[in-house]
C-alpha cells in the first residue's frame, strides 16, 4: 500500500500553551470548551515511554484518542488514515511533538497511530483522554484495538522505516 504525506480528515493537532513562572509550569491539556464537537473523554491515563522506544502503531474501531504531548521528552508522532471511505485515505502525517512542540492530538477511529520517544537517555511522558473506557464498563469487554506491530505489516514497516525525524 502506498502512503502519501498530507493532512488526515478528523485529526486535530492543537498547539498547547505553556505558562511558566518562578514556581514552574502549567499546561491546560484538556478543556471541554476547546475540544472538537462530540469528543467527551471518559477516562485519562499517563504513560511513560523509555528512550528510543515506540508504541504502536495501532488503531481503534470505535475509540477516539486525545493525546497531550507536553514533555518531558519529544516524540516522533506517526498517523495514517486507514478508513477506506475517508477523503484522506492512505494519507500519512509525521510530526515531532512534546517538550519542544507541546500539542493536543485528536485521533479518530480508523486512524493508525504510533509514537516513538526520540530521547537517547530520558523517559518521555504522554497523557491520553480516550472517549471509551479501556475494556468497557468494569473492564470486562474486548479491547477495541487493531495492532499493526508485527514485521511485515504495512503500517509497522512504514512506521519503523522512516523514523528519522
Amino acid at each position: 500500500m502506498g502512503f502519501e504525506d498530507g493532512d488526515i480528515e478528523g485529526v486535530v493537532i492543537r498547539k498547547l500553551l505553556v505558562h511558566s513562572d518562578g514556581r514552574g509550569t502549567l499546561v491546560e491539556t484538556y478543556r471541554i470548551d476547546t475540544a472538537p464537537e462530540g469528543i467527551k473523554p471518559v477516562m485519562s491515563y499517563v504513560s511513560y515511554t523509555e528512550p528510543g522506544i515506540g508504541r504502536g502503531p495501532h488503531e481503534h474501531l470505535k475509540q477516539t484518542d486525545m493525546f497531550a504531548f507536553i514533555g518531558p521528552g519529544d516524540f516522533e508522532l506517526y498517523l495514517c488514515d486507514n478508513r477506506k471511505k475517508s477523503a484522506t485515505y492512505k494519507n500519512r502525517l509525521r510530526e515531532v511533538v512534546g517538550e519542544k512542540n507541546p500539542v493536543l492530538v485528536v485521533v479518530p477511529p480508523g486512524v493508525v497511530h504510533g509514537y516513538r520517544n526520540m530521547s537517547k537517555s530520558d523517559r518521555g511522558m504522554v497523557v491520553n483522554y480516550p472517549d471509551k473506557l479501556y475494556r468497557g464498563w468494569g473492564g470486562v469487554e474486548e479491547v477495541d484495538e487493531v495492532r499493526h506491530e508485527d514485521k511485515g505489516d504495512e503500517f509497522y514497516e512504514d512506521f519503523v522505516s522512516k523514523n528519522t525525524l
